[in-house]
């Protein structure tokens, strides 16, 4: 059964690429495309998509109509997930994109959609229920979080950030394992490292875990 997506951005050339992309997948459908938030709110309440790719700024006033979109979609179409594109990481923005929960949001930059192993996992992954945050997003998220003094995550060490970052990204223990050339049971003791020093829970299993690293990177947690 195929994903319905609905495409918003204003770029022609962007949008017309895009749909060219998405047409090389076969459990992807786009019932709609649109270059402005009226025509995205649109197509959004006519078709109910799985998944919205957007743009986050568009007409009318280029410049948080992709957070509004998110937004509208929590509030009237809580199954549907958003994925933010942006030519840059504006923390800012990720904050507001996350403060109301992780689930079936994602921020990609525009240079990630070049490669559609990565838009299709981060799709399919938002469909799912799941998160997907581009890394440089994530870096950028310890980055402020570090500069501006945060006590947690100086408890950690340069390898535990690097494992913070990759279950951010939501990375299996096996895939952190693969990344970062370690075992998994080490994987394993660093993740509870952790979880201990920032005050964090969150169970083995995928979403709940990468949930409380995002919220915590975002500012939203302890």
């Amino acid at each position: 059964m195929s994903l319905h997506l609905v495409v918003a951005e204003d770029s022609i050339l962007v949008r017309e690429g895009l749909l060219r992309m998405l047409s090389a997948l076969p459990d992807v459908q786009v019932v709609g495309a649109g270059g402005s938030l009226d025509d995205a709110l649109g197509l959004i309440d006519t078709h109910r998509p799985d998944v919205v790719l957007t743009d986050i700024r568009m007409p009318p006033s280029r410049s948080d109509e992709g957070l509004r979109i998110a937004e509208h979609c929590r509030v009237r179409h809580p199954g549907t997930g958003v994925v933010l594109l942006s030519q840059y990481v504006e923390v800012g923005y990720v904050r507001v994109l996350l403060q109301r929960g992780t689930e079936g949001r994602g921020y990609l930059l525009k240079e990630r959609i070049a490669d559609l192993d990565d838009l299709h996992g981060a799709i399919t992954a938002v469909a799912a229920g799941g998160s997907a945050i581009d890394p440089k997003v994530i870096e950028s998220l310890v980055s402020v979080r570090s500069k501006g003094g945060d006590q947690g995550l100086a408890k950690l060490s340069p390898r535990e950030l690097e494992v913070l970052g990759a279950v951010a990204q939501g990375r299996t223990n096996k895939a952190v394992a693969t990344e970062l050339f370690l075992t998994q049971r080490a994987v394993e003791k660093h993740i509870n490292s952790i979880f201990a020093k920032l005050g964090l829970t969150g169970d083995q299993s995928t979403h709940p875990r990468v949930r409380a690293a995002l919220l915590y990177l975002a500012g939203e947690g302890r």
